[in-house]
């Protein structure tokens, strides 16, 4: 007996019953069966007379913008095979040559190990995907906008010098910028730069000891401001 009309209470009936013990109307994971006998109701099930028909229309929806990627046949009207659709109604292609039984429906059609491997791979990435959409993207990295002054030992260090040596410092989330000499008296002129950097990948304290590291030119270093972006 099949679903025949969704759109009768009967109809709802025999899809809430197929339902009670089945997360999709064929398989273990959603096809072009469910899709059309989703399209095939104009709202979703009374949860209250209809719960697990109700259950798999939302599951079902979540999958709205993958119905055109899902296995099977489109054009076909499954609503009119009810529980007796089978593997070979999804791929016909592929149909065995006697029907198997329904704990035994391979969406994929796959006959050896090898091809049972690439389904499962694909399986698992649209899964991955739809994981994916469904957290949202992913939030852009922490950073910070930082002026660091240097200062030099006398007024007679190679300032040119001191500047390449900083700037000599690579890291991944480190980005130096624009950069200018201030007076401090005496004639000494400290280097004041700017710098972002990814606050999870730098810390200031060990870039600080890094840049104090060039001891024949740097005498101190102290932060002038932080700014977060």
């Amino acid at each position: 007996m099949g679903f025949v009309d969704f759109l009768t209470d009967a109809g709802l009936t025999v899809l809430n019953s197929w339902l009670t013990t089945r997360s999709y109307i064929v398989g273990y994971s959603p096809s072009q069966a469910d899709v059309v006998s989703f399209k095939a109701l104009k709202e979703s099930p009374d949860a209250t007379k209809y719960p697990h028909a109700a259950r798999w229309y939302k599951h079902i929806a979540s999958y709205s913008e993958e119905f055109a990627t899902l296995p099977g046949d489109a054009s076909k009207d499954y609503t009119s095979y009810g529980p007796e659709v089978t593997a070979a109604t999804l791929n016909p292609a592929k149909a065995p040559a006697a029907e198997e039984d329904e704990d035994d429906v391979d969406l994929f059609g796959s006959d050896d190990e090898e091809e049972d491997a690439e389904a499962e791979r694909i399986r698992n990435e649209r899964l991955a995907e739809y994981k994916k959409k469904k957290e949202g993207k992913v939030k852009p990295a922490a950073k910070s906008v930082v002026t660091m002054d240097i200062k030099p030992w006398d007024d007679e260090t190679d300032m040119k010098a001191l500047e390449e040596s900083v700037r000599s410092i690579e890291k991944d989330g480190l980005l130096w910028g624009a950069s200018k000499l201030v007076p401090v008296g005496y004639g000494i002129k400290k280097l004041q730069i700017t710098l972002v950097i990814e606050d999870d990948k730098i810390g200031l304290d060990d870039l600080q000891e890094e840049i104090a590291g060039f001891e024949d030119y740097v005498q101190s270093t102290d932060i002038a401001a932080m700014q977060k972006l």
